[in-house]
């Protein structure tokens, strides 16, 4: 084998290319694979002169400028590794047109979610096509916002998860959500559940150094452009770092405000 020319490390997909071979490696997605070809150095024949997949050399035609890596004839089903070798001539190198073909996306369908009355967020899903983290959403301010992440299990039939929620006083609301390659999301229906925490409350110390809370609650800090200038759990928010000026203060369920001076 010669000197390793080139190495691209990707999400889910490596595509690799030595002097003689070209490797994409991933997880199939129900799409094939297209190769510009074109001829070698010395103009006569073609640059590729053989394909395999996982270890079995295809049926491919690679006898012209551009071929086709069809998965379809190997029975591989979508979410199976594949490894893909493309063996070449030395004095030229043909290029894959669309290696991202092998990268995962998310494809999860829900089976079941739910919430106990703990805050146990348990759901189940099928058709997995790559293992991508699955984000748990908590609908809080107005807005969906991120509080975790499991990562996902890859497997086409059954996959099993559990995430420990923290809950604010009132209606809970969660779902998950899956991020695939392009930034494509995929997200699930939400679960609701009634928590009989009380609401906190919060005080300013006289000083304007910190908010102290009556209870541990999730909380965010923004200034009057918008911007998160403070992120959080506990019952004690240290503000003596802020500027003078307008602030909104995000805690439990409440959204409020208060001024720094």
């Amino acid at each position: 084998m010669k000197k390793l020319l080139t190495s691209l490390p990707v999400i889910c997909t490596a595509f690799t290319s030595f002097a003689g071979v070209i490797v994409v490696e991933g997880k199939y997605q129900d799409k094939n694979l297209y190769v510009q070809n074109g001829y070698s150095g010395n103009g006569i024949g073609f640059c590729t002169y053989e394909v395999t997949i996982n270890g079995r050399t295809t049926t491919d035609e690679v006898n012209s400028s551009a071929f086709e890596i069809d998965f379809t004839a190997y029975s591989i089903k979508p979410g199976t590794p594949v490894v893909v070798e493309i063996r070449h001539k030395d004095d030229c190198m043909p290029k894959v047109l669309n290696p991202e073909a092998l990268k995962a996306k998310s494809t999860f369908e829900v089976i079941n979610i739910n919430v106990d009355k703990d805050g146990l967020l348990k759901w189940s899903t099928k058709n997995e096509m790559g293992s991508l983290p699955y984000i748990v959403e908590q609908f809080r301010w107005n807005k969906w916002i991120p509080v975790g992440e499991v990562q996902g299990g890859g497997k086409m039939d059954k996959n099993d998860y559990t995430f420990q929620t923290t809950a604010h006083s009132g209606e809970n609301k969660f779902r998950v959500k899956q991020i695939g390659f392009g930034g494509i999301s995929r997200t699930s229906d939400n679960v609701t559940y009634i928590s009989t925490v009380g609401q906190p409350t919060y005080t300013i110390s006289k000083d304007k150094s910190d908010i102290k809370f009556s209870g541990e609650t999730l909380y965010e800090v923004y200034d009057a452009y918008g911007n998160v200038v403070k992120r959080g759990f506990g019952n004690d928010l240290n503000i003596v770092t802020l500027s003078k000026g307008s602030y909104y203060l995000c805690y439990d369920n409440i959204m409020a405000d208060f001024a720094k001076k």
